[in-house]
């Protein structure tokens, strides 16, 4: 397949999987200048599903250097007030998002303070409402760029772009002959996953292996869910293309133990890599790394929550993204390759009644970061106290 071939599968693929355009839509997508021809293809085929009008909106890189380096500091983690009510008047008009991920300018913000970076990071709580309500349609699938590929496979590496298509089109299933079926059949898969997570009735999680003793307690009433969801409306939709993960929000308040990162991240166009905490009580107190520390404990510091943990996800060696051995240097896709937790908002849709939805996190935030992998051993206890096998080499052991 060609690169023009890829490009359309994956718009085909976002359109009828992922937020599964519905006649006379608005669609909204979210890019970065560099993914203009991916862009164009995704309205392309949202128009041909019978979407009434796509609006899609470009970030520069450039530009948020600028912001970084010319603004004063008081502007810091300011935006104007029509960017935090855009989703909302997007929920009302009964629209959806898409968002191209990838890091376009993977090293131009390598020589800026990461504290400063951390303190422009923006949480824009209406936007976490909307997903909790289920109300609106959104996906997050990958946007391969020349600079990603030469991050992926080294600056000398001939032919990387086309390389790193040829990963997007075995992680995403662009190679079947139907790709929306292949993601029907492996969202079964992993749904069953999540239903036999759900039977065991886990109280906790224990995270072991290197530099990692980590216990996460889990709410009651909460639930695992994977393998793609389902809209207010009872349309099924994908949220993240690829999804491998099975994942629910943990209780805020009984995380402990220290964790270290199996895989570097991507926090606002700067890589933070060799990322370990500990937790007390629930709250991240420590906050050490190789590189972009700063950035992070900045992060923590946005709001009361942001310390909390909103979710526990496991993924296991089935993944077709940790098949491929690479680092991604992309939240979207690393966070598919190994189990990962996630400091900030939680998830109160995973909630069975309101009490349990009152004790998911909330935050402004969202950060993943990657905690799993063969070394790391998951093990699980029941609420009647019994000690049973989950992740094992990274193969299920329930």
């Amino acid at each position: 397949m060609t690169e023009s071939g890829y490009v359309d599968a994956l718009a085909q693929l976002t359109a009828g999987a992922g937020i599964a355009v519905a006649d006379g839509q608005i669609v909204v997508v979210s890019a970065t200048l560099g993914q203009e021809e991916i862009a164009r293809a995704i309205a392309r085929a949202c128009y041909d599903r019978g979407a009434q009008y796509v609006e899609v909106n470009y970030a520069d890189p450039e530009l948020r250097r600028t912001r970084l380096t010319h603004a004063p500091e008081r502007a810091l983690g300011t935006i104007p007030p029509w960017t935090r009510r855009k989703m909302l008047d997007v929920e009302e008009a009964g629209g959806a998002t898409v968002a191209l991920s990838g890091p376009v300018a993977p090293r131009l913000l390598d020589d800026i303070d990461p504290g400063l970076i951390g303190r422009d990071r923006v949480s824009i709580p209406e936007a976490m409402e909307v997903v909790s309500r289920q109300t609106l349609r959104w996906t997050v699938v990958p946007g391969p760029t020349p600079d990603w590929a030469a991050l992926v496979f080294g600056d000398e590496a001939p032919d990387a772009l086309r390389r790193l298509w040829e990963q997007m089109a075995r992680i995403c299933r662009l190679d079947a002959d139907d790709p929306v079926q292949a993601w029907r059949q492996r969202g079964e898969e992993i749904t069953q996953m999540a239903n036999r997570l759900n039977e065991a009735q886990l109280d906790s999680l224990h995270f072991a292996g290197p530099g990692t003793d980590l216990t996460i307690g889990l709410l009651p009433g909460t639930r695992w869910e994977g393998g793609g969801t389902t809209s207010s409306e009872g349309v099924a939709y994908l949220p993240n293309i690829p999804t491998e993960e099975v994942f629910t929000s943990p209780d805020p308040e009984r995380t402990h133990g220290t964790v270290a990162s199996t895989r570097p991240l991507l926090v606002s166009g700067r890589t933070v890599s060799g990322l370990r905490i500990r937790f007390e009580g629930g709250r991240a107190t420590e906050i050490d790394a190789d590189d972009g520390a700063e950035l992070m404990r900045e992060l923590v510091a946005q709001d009361e929550n942001a310390a909390r943990l909103g979710e526990v996800a496991l993924v296991d060696s089935g993944s077709r993204v940790g098949e491929s051995g690479l680092v991604f240097h992309d939240t979207l896709l690393d966070e598919n390759a190994a189990s990962h937790i996630a400091l900030g908002f939680g998830f109160s849709h995973l909630a069975d009644d309101e009490s349990s939805a009152e004790r998911v996190n909330v935050s402004g935030i969202h950060t993943d970061f990657m905690i799993g992998g063969p070394e790391v051993e998951v093990t699980g206890t029941t609420r009647d106290g019994r000690q049973v096998p989950v992740l094992m080499r990274q193969d299920w052991a329930l």
